[in-house]
């Protein structure tokens, strides 16, 4: 029990933090304005689920596209850390990051009619970064139960990303841009450190 919950103390602010979904606030905001509350719940709904479906795929069945694509677990590691740290420095410079999204899929998503899909649950919440980072923690446990701690971590992110974007307006009154722009500087600083440690973790896998 203490092992599971200390894999889904780690996998829950590494996938939160990397999902961001505080940061993807305003985005979400330009994305639904002038939509009526039922549009923008809807919008926010499904756009959590097929995100949240599409980083458990990965999740579960990572180790496969591994052996398909004969990569190395330590390989992948370090490919996710590199991508996860450039996350976390735009993060801390407080600015969108463009392994996410870039400033022209920004501007299509606003125009688009249903933006649920794309640009909302892929690239914004499951880009790759978190995709990366899901399949590093299974990894990491090696076994199916060790999958749990993460799946439960998954979920729980999107519930609360459901609930964040839902109160998107709410959460922009009260935190503001400077405050939002706080929590994202505290969040990339801990992405940092979490991509730090997994390419550590694949260096010395690779150099045995």
């Amino acid at each position: 029990m203490t092992v599971y919950l200390t894999q889904f103390l780690v996998a829950l602010p590494a996938i939160f933090f990397v999902v961001d979904p505080i940061g993807v606030v305003p985005l979400f905001l330009a994305m639904t304005a002038g939509d009526t509350k039922e549009k923008v719940r809807s919008t926010a709904l499904r756009a959590c689920l097929v995100a949240g479906g599409l980083m458990t795929f990965f999740a579960l069945f990572g180790t496969i596209i591994f052996k398909v694509f004969g990569v190395s677990l330590g390989a992948f590691r370090v490919a996710g850390g590199i991508l996860l740290l450039i996350t976390a420095l735009d993060m801390l410079r407080a600015r969108p990051s463009e392994t996410r999204t870039s400033p022209t899929e920004e501007r299509e998503g606003a125009v688009k009619e249903d933006v649920a899909i794309v640009p909302l649950a892929i690239p914004l919440l499951a880009g790759p970064g978190g995709i990366a980072t899901a399949m590093v923690l299974v990894a990491r446990g090696n076994t199916m139960t060790g999958t749990l701690p993460v799946l439960a971590a998954i979920i729980l992110t999107f519930v609360a990303s459901y609930f964040i974007l839902r109160a998107s307006g709410l959460v922009q009154r009260v935190l503001r841009q400077s405050g939002v722009a706080i929590v994202e500087r505290v969040m990339g600083l801990i992405l940092a450190a979490i991509a730090v440690q997994f390419m550590a973790d694949g260096a010395k896998e690779l150099l045995k």
